[in-house]
């Protein structure tokens, strides 16, 4: 398996020439990097103007291994060849390395590039990446992999302390300015060189380097260049990372902007789901696909704008936010033992009650934001403070359990990471009932986060005066603060609702949503048909594809098609609880006399997200399709390609699922391909930045995987 790294932008706040001054001084070798013994000099180019120079180099290296595999390898030493390229007229450096030793066994490629900042021309930037391969080496791939990476990630650490220590060597000497090139017949004289360098180094030496200025650059300017994540960024905004940790997240990020085109959730927001699996990228990918697919079809997104709390929730819901903890997280304290679960279920049901914690959360998420804002430093989880004092055996009513444990079951799949500390005070002798029939649907990295203390006992050192300033503590534990959060109490019966009322109002909750779901089969296209009375009226789409590859058409024909009858709902026969299917273009039609094509086809891969629009030429009737892809042979040979064959077993039984919405729109209120986006509330996840996208095109598709 091929080992990937990309680095954040790491931003020096010095200029172009003088960070090169620097670089050049790390050869023919460098004392800060002890396995770096040597180098020479292969070959070499100056252009005539001298604004370019290749340089060749073939670095000695002494790698940290076991001396038993040096041995078993044959070598003392491993060399690389490097080669820079240095552009002063665009002022940029490239550099390519690759291992030249055991390059038959090992592929180690990296590519490193300094670059101006696109917004302050007298600051740098610098980025690099690299790839290892390891094909074999004599039974050691797993412990060469780990010495490659181990090696690698301290040179990363090492790479920005090396820089700043030959700057402050040549600051030393009295170097603090390096003229820019300039084309050879309007070159200044060594006069006019000399007496700037002398100007500028006795302005630039009362600057200390961190303090240069910004040039009114904002904070969100120094954040993020282009699409890209600054160091610097990532430490104030997102916490310390290692490299390979920073790398999974831009790496992940990267993959987002490709495939979800600027409808990404937020750093901190992927982060969570990279920490929640260890910083396994396809396993994060996987997981946090499905939430931004499942807050897509629940607007999960609207629902602080959109839904208010029933009044019974008000009253009776013993929880709230409670200023913050010590280390800044906010607080949220629930009274559990004050609470009649049973109540609220029997009063709400549980979809209700599903969609109030969900609400909590998305403020959880809201408050974190604010507070790193306000202490200056990365907040992404708050602190739970759960009081069960007065808990009984009536919280362990059947339902109610089970209420909680699906609540449970959501939150963890969509929230990760975002409980940092949970404080369970006043646990009483049913507390261990309870605990056993819930610990199990809580994650094992969640877990570890729990406190629990009996009795007083949170009085006592260890307690809460280790968590919560003193200040806010609740007076309901003691405390000298007021707690907002409601008491409680028992839910009047005259409140509570039959099973019939609380199912149809189950069923309401979580089927209002704009989006459908089909299956689409090998053989089974799923089509939906869009009636037009006037040309030029506007078409759109916004479709997931949650399971397999398929083939997106849209066509157009003069006449209605006949709807299925309902035992022939395709050539299988196809009943699917997980969505309809649905095919309309009767088999005796024939392409280009009873419909034709109006949009090319477009091949969607699983995990893509669609949006686009069809301005109408003609009156009619419109056939959406989702066809089944597969994969086609490759046509230099009659066996299947390796990439072919693994996605194929990735399709179980030839099945897909899409989830789909359309909209038709006439075209005087049609203002870009986004327009039914907008209009009916279907961003993909409002944990992104606002984007807007417009399209003067005839018809627009944009795809996001």
């Amino acid at each position: 398996m091929v080992q990937k790294y990309q680095s954040p932008v790491r931003v020096y706040k010095h200029p172009f020439e003088l960070i090169m001054a620097a670089y050049e001084r790390r050869f023919p070798t460098c004392p800060l990097i002890p396995m770096f013994v040597d180098s020479d000099t292969v070959s070499e180019f100056k252009s005539e103007d001298g604004a370019v120079h290749v340089i060749e180099r073939r670095c000695k290296l002494d790698i940290d291994a076991p001396r038993l595999l040096k041995k078993i390898a044959g070598v003392d030493y491993v060399y690389f060849v490097q080669k820079n390229s240095l552009n002063s007229r665009e002022r940029t450096l490239h550099i390519e390395a690759h291992n030249e030793t055991f390059s038959n066994r090992v592929i180690i490629n990296e590519h490193c590039c300094y670059t101006v900042h696109p917004e302050n021309e007298d600051w740098t930037c610098f980025e690099q990446s690299a790839s290892l391969d390891i094909k074999s080496f004599f039974g050691f791939e797993s412990t060469v992999e780990k010495i490659a990476m181990k090696q690698y990630t301290s040179n990363i650490k090492k790479g920005k302390e090396i820089i700043e220590y030959y700057l402050r060597q040549l600051q030393e000497e009295g170097i603090t300015f390096v003229p820019r090139w300039t084309p050879p017949s309007v070159a200044p004289s060594s006069e006019t060189a000399s007496s700037c360098k002398t100007q500028t180094a006795s302005t630039v030496t009362a600057v200390p380097p961190d303090t240069a200025p910004t040039e009114g650059l904002s904070n969100e300017a120094l954040s993020t260049s282009g699409d890209k994540l600054d160091a610097d960024y990532i430490k104030r905004y997102l916490g310390d990372l290692t490299p390979l940790q920073e790398s999974c997240l831009i790496r992940l990020r990267q993959w987002l902007q490709e495939t979800h085109k600027g409808k990404i959730p937020k750093d901190e927001h992927i982060l969570r789901f990279l920490r929640a699996r260890d910083f396994n990228i396809d396993k994060a990918r996987e997981i946090l696909c499905q939430s931004l697919t499942w807050r897509k079809q629940h607007q999960v997104d609207y629902i602080l704008d959109t839904w208010n709390p029933p009044q019974v929730l008000q009253d009776y819901y013993a929880g709230g936010w409670h200023h913050h903890a010590k280390d800044g997280r906010p607080l949220y304290v629930l009274r559990l033992g004050q609470m009649d679960t049973k109540g609220l279920v029997r009063a709400l049901g549980e979809e209700a009650l599903l969609r109030y914690v969900l609400s909590i959360n998305e403020e959880g998420l809201r408050r974190c934001e604010e507070n790193t804002k306000v202490f200056g430093r990365p907040i992404s989880s708050w602190t739970c403070l759960v009081d069960l004092e007065g808990l009984n055996m009536r919280h362990l009513w059947r339902p109610g359990v089970k209420a909680l444990l699906r609540i449970i079951e959501v939150v963890e799949a969509n929230y990760p990471e975002t409980l940092g500390r949970l404080l369970i005070l006043r646990a009483p002798r049913v507390f261990p009932v309870l605990w056993t029939l819930v610990s199990p649907f809580i994650d094992d990295n969640t877990r570890r986060k729990f406190l629990i203390y009996a009795g007083n006992d949170y009085q006592g050192p260890g307690g809460l005066l280790d968590y919560i300033d003193k200040e806010i503590i609740p007076d309901f534990l003691s405390g000298e603060c007021v707690c907002e959060v409601p008491e409680g109490g028992l839910v009047p019966k005259s409140l509570y609702r039959t099973a019939e009322e609380l199912e149809n109002e189950d069923l309401k909750l979580w089927t209002e949503t704009i989006y459908q779901s089909a299956s689409v089969f090998k053989g089974a296209p799923h089509e939906i048909l869009v009636q037009i009375v006037d040309a030029s009226s506007v078409i759109t789409w916004d479709f997931d594809v949650c399971k397999g590859d398929i083939v997106f058409n849209i066509y157009h024909s003069k006449r209605s098609p006949q709807p299925p009858k309902k035992e022939s709902l395709g050539a299988h026969s196809i009943t699917s609880p997980g969505g309809n299917n649905v095919q309309l273009i009767d088999k005796a039609w024939q392409l280009g006399r009873d419909y034709s094509m109006v949009e090319s086809p477009l091949i969607c891969k699983e995990g893509e997200s669609v949006q686009g629009s069809h301005v109408t030429r003609w009156p009619g009737f419109y056939i959406l399709q989702w066809r089944f892809h597969s994969m086609p042979a490759c046509a230099a040979t009659n066996l299947p390609r390796v990439d072919d064959v693994l996605a194929s077993l990735q399709v179980s039984s030839h099945k897909c699922k899409v989830m789909y919405y359309t909209e038709v729109i006439g075209s005087e209120d049609f203002r870009g391909s986004m327009t039914s986006l907008e209009s009916s509330h279907s961003g993909f996840s409002q944990l992104s930045a606002a984007t807007t996208s417009s399209s003067q095109s005839h018809s627009s598709s944009m795809v996001s995987r």
